[in-house]
């Protein structure tokens, strides 16, 4: 038999429906009215419910049958909040960590940078230190050898003469004619032995062990 009232119903359920686009959520349930081409599975996978859920909240015997236009109402699992929050918090602390682990690199970059700065200033340091006491000791020998042969030649008399030698230095006549020190002055006389010394001998070092050797330079 035909029921006006049920009839009555389902065409208000069905203008709700075009009223309110199909179904109405409030922060608790879901009021829906069931579509054209409508599953219990499609309005459980778009509400994220269980369909068991949503049937035993309607008094639905059969889960493979609804019919369009049919009210349903179920209330709603709070899921997909708590999994965006939970893949929002997943996030932040992926996030978090990143951030981490690139502020560690980073601080581990400067120290690195910071060390091998220090360690090549360092090395540079001690590379010129050594660099100034090898040249400080090469010139106090070089002080040293010349002034051994100064006493040796001329006892640092700039008036001492040997024949054809004069001087600090003694130099021959020949010497002299190219290197100088002909005056009477110090320095001059020094200036031409270092002269001399260097273009024969290179060093005075060399020229005292020539000495030392042979008795002359």
């Amino acid at each position: 038999m035909f029921n006006i009232k049920k009839t009555l119903t389902i065409a208000a359920g069905v203008a709700g429906a075009l009223a309110f686009g199909g179904a109405h959520a409030s922060a608790d349930t879901t009021d829906y009215v069931v579509q054209s081409g409508d599953t219990l599975n499609k309005i459980s996978a778009k509400y994220n419910v269980s369909v068991d859920k949503i049937a035993a909240q309607n008094n639905i015997s059969n889960v493979n049958w609804i019919v369009t236009g049919q009210h349903l109402s179920f209330a709603t699992d709070d899921t997909t909040s708590t999994q965006t929050a939970s893949t929002t918090t997943a996030a932040a602390d992926t996030s978090s960590t990143t951030q981490a682990a690139s502020t560690t690199s980073s601080t581990d970059n400067t120290a690195s940078t910071s060390t091998q700065t220090a360690s090549t200033q360092t090395a540079s340091t001690t590379t010129a230190a050594t660099s100034s006491t090898t040249t400080s000791s090469s010139s106090s020998s070089e002080t040293a050898a010349l002034n051994a042969l100064i006493a040796r030649e001329s006892s640092g008399n700039v008036n001492v003469t040997n024949g054809q030698y004069y001087g600090l230095g003694q130099l021959s006549a020949q010497a002299r004619s190219i290197y100088g020190g002909n005056t009477a002055d110090y320095n001059d006389q020094l200036n031409a032995m270092k002269a001399y010394i260097a273009a024969r001998y290179g060093t005075a070092v060399n020229a005292l062990a020539h000495s030392n050797s042979t008795g002359w330079y």
